[in-house]
């Protein structure tokens, strides 16, 4: 053990958190979560004995950086996006495949139930994750079933001893309906997806309309909701909060050297295209703030103009996207496409003062598809106006003038490099989204 490390290890906090060991240059090797990080990081270096794959991790561990957050479940979140974007080896070779897990909720069922699964496939139900440790999600899950009642098996309509635990939400007994069932459970699905904030802020308007139209029985039941998530002191963790430094997010400041930008790009927004021969255009917007994915603040749109054309309609979905002036603008645009597509999208974004940069599959989209960046490289971006930026009356004289006027440099990064798995991991979002939303229109179209 290096010095530094030795110093490190003497700082850590008793909060809960994620950690990520490192390689000697700095190359991040296994990301873990912990209820206590000074308990659990020094675990590694202490002399008890450990099975010979980690005591092969600890001798390459050369540094280590940590993340504090509010809570446990936290943790179990965050480690979930951080694996998924850094894909560390040490992950891959101590993990056994049984620990993977995700939620799996069948809406379409009359009374859903929530179970956990390794393998999703497609059946229409919903999944959610991968969550890495299935004792821990389960943990997770079941501190949620008495905020919101769930049922773990099919619905048979029989009474159990959970009934009377109060951790099913009573269709059997009378208590409530089979619709009503479903209303709840679609928040318990938006709180495991990361939608948090936003739930319990409409928790809390909710509470106040049905109690000022005499709905006590709704208003009480919103105020047990609202008031069991903030006891657990539950909160984003992918928000504005400022929980980590992005200044030592490699990544991040690696793009902002890259670019030439004044800070790193703390809102990433990347964007996707999906159809079948022009049938059931969509685009997909996900956001990522401060290097991880903030599944709240993702957007889906349907093409309404161009179907077969991708360049169109990836035009239109940029220009809907920046009309919104509720939604923050961001620091840099990721789009999925070469030269073609960011030549296009450069008129609209650079009177705004936003970055754009493409990443160039050439058809690829396997995940170990080469990263291939389109940077433009002799346009000066406009400082960007205080506050929420206006969408300008004159943009779209400006984008005329500048259309075509760009040139480019292209840049191909090793598949282990900081930015490489960032840029990878929105783009795979992206696509996911799209997929998904894309999927979800055609199964529509075809019930018609």
């Amino acid at each position: 053990m290096n010095e530094v490390l030795k110093q490190k290890l003497n700082k850590l906090p008793v909060d809960p958190g994620v950690y990520f060991h490192k390689n000697a240059v700095g190359e991040i090797i296994y990301v873990g979560k912990a209820a206590v990080l000074k308990n659990r990081v020094r675990q590694y270096f202490q002399k008890s004995r450990k099975d010979a794959k980690t005591e092969a991790l600890v001798k390459e561990i050369a540094d280590t950086d940590w993340i504090v957050v509010d809570t446990e479940m936290d943790a179990l979140f965050l480690e979930s996006e951080m694996i998924k974007r850094y894909m560390p080896k040490w992950n891959i070779l101590l993990r056994d495949d049984k620990t993977v897990s995700y939620v799996r909720i069948n809406m379409q069922d009359e009374v859903p139930y929530i179970s956990f699964t390794r393998n999703p496939v497609d059946d229409r139900a919903t999944y959610i994750g991968p969550f890495y440790g299935k004792s821990a999600v389960e943990k997770a899950v079941r501190i949620l079933r008495r905020i919101f009642p769930y049922y773990d098996k099919p619905y048979t309509g029989k009474k159990t001893l959970n009934t009377d635990l109060g951790l099913t939400p009573g269709i059997e007994i009378g208590k409530t309906t089979a619709k009503d069932y479903k209303r709840n459970l679609r928040k318990l699905i938006r709180y495991l997806e990361g939608d948090r904030e936003k739930l319990l802020k409409e928790l809390e308007k909710t509470m106040y309309a049905e109690a000022a139209k005499g709905n006590y029985e709704l208003a009480a039941e919103a105020r047990n909701q609202l008031f069991g998530l903030k006891e657990l002191k539950k909160k984003i963790v992918f928000s504005d909060k400022e929980f980590l430094d992005i200044s030592s997010d490699q990544a991040l400041k690696q793009l902002q050297e890259l670019l030439g930008l004044a800070e790193p790009p703390r809102r990433i927004e990347g964007y996707d295209i999906s159809h079948q021969s022009g049938e059931n255009t969509v685009g997909s917007m996900v956001v990522f703030i401060n290097g991880a994915a903030a599944r709240n603040e993702y957007r889906k749109f349907k093409v309404r103009t161009s179907k077969n054309d991708d360049l169109k309609s990836m035009t239109e979905v940029i220009s809907r996207r920046l009309k919104h002036r509720e939604w923050d603008y961001p620091d840099l645009i990721i789009l999925d496409g070469g030269v073609t597509q960011v030549n296009a999208i450069l008129p609209l974004v650079s009177p705004l003062g936003i970055p754009v940069i493409g990443r160039d599959k050439s058809g690829n989209h396997t995940r170990n598809a080469k990263v291939k960046l389109v940077i433009p490289s002799n346009y000066a971006l406009e400082a960007r106006p205080a506050g929420p930026s206006p969408w300008a009356a004159d943009v779209p004289s400006r984008a005329a003038a500048l259309r075509n006027s760009f040139e480019h440099s292209c840049m191909e990064l090793p598949n282990n490099s900081h930015i490489a798995k960032l840029v990878a991991r929105i783009d795979e979002e992206a696509h996911r989204f799209a997929i998904t939303y894309h999927s979800l229109l055609k199964r529509k179209n075809m019930l018609k």
